[in-house]
């Protein structure tokens, strides 16, 4: 079923032979749509927030502080959509 929600906005930053570097921005709601990750990855929040987190499973909730990372293995399939009433961003690193 698709979505009704805005999509967030990404702009890769760099993307070499180590690593792609994308910064997402999202408006309150936003998603970045279903993907599965094809790649280990760190995410470096730039904002303190919630976001809302889909997957096969379920939802669950992740609190984020700002500078605080976390990392992922890659192939989850999942879908990410802030849940805050204020803009939210992060950048994501996935190593090549």
């Amino acid at each position: 079923m698709a979505s009704k929600r805005v999509k967030a906005t990404s702009i890769v930053e760099i993307d070499n032979d180590r690593v792609i570097v994308t910064r997402w921005q999202f408006e309150p709601g936003a998603e970045t749509g279903w993907h599965r990750h094809e790649r280990d990855y760190v995410v470096v929040p730039l904002t303190d927030g919630q976001l809302l987190l889909e997957s096969k499973d379920g939802e669950s909730k992740a609190t984020l502080q700002s500078g605080k990372p976390y990392s992922r293995s890659l192939g989850v399939e999942h879908n990410t959509v802030n849940n805050n009433d204020f803009d939210f961003a992060f950048v994501e690193i996935e190593l090549k």
